[in-house]
């Protein structure tokens, strides 16, 4: 078994380090660092521009370059996140809620550079359990059915809605209020409209990117206008000043293993992904926190879990789509189609009758995240400057990446306008205090429940009792029961502390 194992890795590090498949691998990198640095494109734009080159390339230097281009946005993503409160991804966002705070404290520096480092920790344990453990997790996600998706999503949600910084109730009306916004387009059972109001752009439902950036950038930047004169960040960045405190890396270790593993297990499981898997890391990370009042506020551990996470699960997942023919996200859809239009089928039997291809890109991954530790941490000093650029220059700069960033996705005038709403409703919520993240959540994930839920019925003719008589199913219900519980019993200790102080 072993000796197959060795075998395998010997056969893939000779396919990665082959000097085209070395070229591709830093080109795909490259152009996903930068593409995840502005805000808006995203790698799904990026992959698909370049999906009709790989019909010209070698199977694995193609996949070696998406790959590449994919798990890179991540890595860059975090960098608008932390400098401009942009997310360059939507995995990003829920990075801007500390890595944005600690720019403003002058630690712009150090939260770039633990971006790198979680980043690095979560792509490479993810890469480990990718080589050790794809046919047993593949496995183990054949046993989720529609009733396990709902029940896991379920409690996704309700760990959303204590995210918030406010209160849990105003978390749970965000998460409501995303639900609905997700619901927005045609029903994909009866072919019916919903919340369209006629128009034909929302066919389709309202566009990720446009929501996150609107939500996360352009109401930063209209918050901005009354700060125009505040100074900015302006220390000389050296790498001193980048280096992290004995404290903080303290606090960040056991938040990047947590994260990780959280990424690593919604990796595996297809249509879940990296955004889910930040959001959940940081509702961890905040509920174990002694100090929760920290998170939003420039906490290191809020950037370092839930990067750590989203890395690990951009490597896990593609677990099932290598060995099930599953695509665990729409990005994994792309490297799908490269197999399929270079004749190779996905699957259990690729990892013995296309060895070469499946275990080069793997090998590829530690390569191309080393690549991308190389080219971060020296650009750290660029990127923060970029906070010394007036005010006049930087946001209307900022608002043309994100309206061609948004514009390019689907050549849509609507998508920009769209960007704009929820750039005034993210002020809007600003001004009242309306937590932003649980929204974004309750977007992603409201389809999808929605999706399961429906499926579930169906299997069982109407019948409840699918989601408790299922064992894993049932598991999630009692977290989440327990989270709720544990909530409510830690508010009214809360209240009635205060009320005896």
């Amino acid at each position: 078994m072993f000796g197959n194992f060795f075998d395998s890795i010997i056969l893939g590090a000779s396919t990665a380090f082959t000097p085209q498949n070395l070229l591709y691998c830093l080109l795909g990198v490259t152009l996903g660092n930068l593409v995840g640095v502005i805000p808006g494109i995203g790698a799904l734009a990026a992959m698909s521009l370049l999906f009709p080159i790989t019909f010209h390339l070698d199977p694995v230097a193609a996949l070696v370059m998406l790959g590449g281009i994919y798990y890179g946005t991540s890595y860059g993503g975090s960098t608008a996140s932390i400098l401009l409160n942009l997310p360059g991804m939507p995995s990003n966002a829920v990075t801007c809620l500390d890595g944005y705070p600690m720019a403003r404290q002058g630690r712009a520096g150090v939260a770039l550079f633990m971006t790198t480092i979680a980043s690095f920790v979560g792509s490479s344990i993810g890469i480990i359990i990718l080589m050790l453990f794809s046919p047993v997790i593949s496995q183990f996600a054949l046993q989720f059915g529609p009733a396990e998706y709902f029940s896991l999503m379920v409690m996704g949600l309700v760990i959303a809605s204590l995210i918030s910084e406010g209160s849990a109730l105003k978390g749970l009306a965000m998460v409501v209020v995303g639900i609905l916004i997700g619901l927005v387009g045609m029903d994909m059972y009866t072919g019916s409209q919903r919340y369209t109001f006629g128009r034909l752009e929302l066919m389709d439902g309202v566009s990720l990117v446009a929501v996150a950036m609107g939500l996360f950038g352009v109401s930063e930047v209209i918050a901005s206008i009354r700060n125009v004169g505040q100074v900015k960040f302006t220390k000389k960045i050296t790498l001193r000043s980048m280096l992290p405190t004995k404290d903080d890396m303290r606090r960040s270790w056991l938040p990047m293993l947590r994260g990780t593993g959280i990424g690593s297990f919604f990796g595996t499981l297809p249509g879940t992904g990296a955004t889910v898997s930040a959001f959940m890391s940081y509702a961890v990370e905040k509920r174990l926190a002694k100090d929760p009042s920290r998170f939003g506020n420039g906490a290191i551990e809020g950037i370092a879990a839930p990067e750590a996470a989203n890395n690990a699960s951009d490597q896990t997942s593609f677990i099932p789509t290598l060995t099930l023919g599953v695509p665990g996200n729409v990005n994994m859809a792309i490297v799908l189609g490269v197999l399929m239009v270079h004749g190779i089928t996905p699957g259990p039997t690729m990892m013995v009758e296309n060895a070469n291809v499946f275990w080069g890109l793997i090998m590829s991954f530690w390569v191309g995240n080393v690549l991308l530790v190389l080219l971060n941490i020296p650009l750290i000093g660029i990127w923060v400057r970029v906070l010394l650029i007036p005010y006049h220059i930087l946001y209307p700069t900022v608002l043309v990446f994100v309206c061609i960033g948004v514009y390019t996705i689907n050549n849509s005038p609507f998508d920009v306008m769209t960007v704009l709403v929820f750039g005034m409703a993210g002020y809007g919520m600003k001004l009242i205090g309306l937590p932003a993240a649980p929204l974004l959540l309750g977007y992603v994930l409201g389809p999808m429940m929605e999706e399961e839920f429906r499926r579930a019925m169906l299997i069982n003719n109407g019948n409840f009792e699918i989601f408790i008589s299922r064992p894993i199913s049932l598991f999630f219900i009692i977290v989440t029961v327990s989270v709720l519980g544990w909530s409510i019993w830690s508010a009214f200790s809360r209240q009635k502390e205060l009320a005896v102080g």
